[in-house]
This record gives C-alpha cells, structure tokens and sequence, in this order.
C-alpha cells in the first residue's frame, strides 16, 4: 500500500498525487489519499509517522503559517509540535507519502524519488 497525506489546495501536493497514482498503478498497489484536512492524524499517528520519516518534528510543521505564530511554536520541542499538529492539522507540512515503513516529505514532489524504487 502506498499512503498520501495530501492537500488538493496545495500544487506540490498534486503533483506528488500524480507522481503517487502512477506508481501505484505501475506497481499494482492500492494508493490511500488521506486529506488530512478533513481527517485529521492523531498525535499517536503524527507520532508513527515521525518515526517513517525518521526527522524531527520541526521538519513536518509549516512554520509558514498564522497558527504556527499565533501558537508561539517558534521554540517548542517535538512534543509540543506534534500535539500542535494534532490540533491543528494546517500545520503540517504536505505531502508525505508513506511506502512501507518508509515515508518521505515531498515538498518538492521529485523528493519521492528517494522513497519509490524504480525499475
């Protein structure tokens, strides 16, 4: 299965879906979108996926937007900005594709090539 956490507001997160359909389909697998703007992750969930993309959790908030400010998020551990993204999920940053135990922020969308095997 390959998963999608994705935002169809957000041009990046497109282009990481084509890249993602086309994959799947070339490799039989079931692609899951999740637009996580609806449904947003648990903080059990951020967690998990922290540990996939084997980052900090500073590299998967967009601290770009109002509510990273607003939140006063600027020197918060990982604890704290997990629980911030559960919160509020226009916080965290899109897309991230998961494939196997492996995910991979795709931002920009060629980044996926790190984490989709070609043949």
């Amino acid at each position: 299965m390959l998963t999608i956490y994705h935002n169809p507001r957000c041009s990046k997160s497109r282009a990481a879906l084509a890249i993602a359909e086309q994959f799947a389909a070339a490799e039989g697998l079931i692609l899951r979108v999740v637009e996580y703007l609806k449904t947003p992750l648990t903080l059990e969930q951020l967690t998990a996926l922290q540990k996939q993309l084997g980052v900090d959790a500073r590299a998967m908030v967009r601290d770009t937007e109002t509510e990273f400010a607003e939140l006063g998020l600027d020197k918060a551990d990982d604890a704290a900005l997990l629980a911030a993204v559960a919160r509020c999920p226009i916080l965290l940053q899109r897309p991230i594709v998961v494939y196997g135990d492996r995910a991979v922020i795709a931002r920009p969308p060629e980044a996926l090539a790190a984490l989709l095997p070609t043949r």
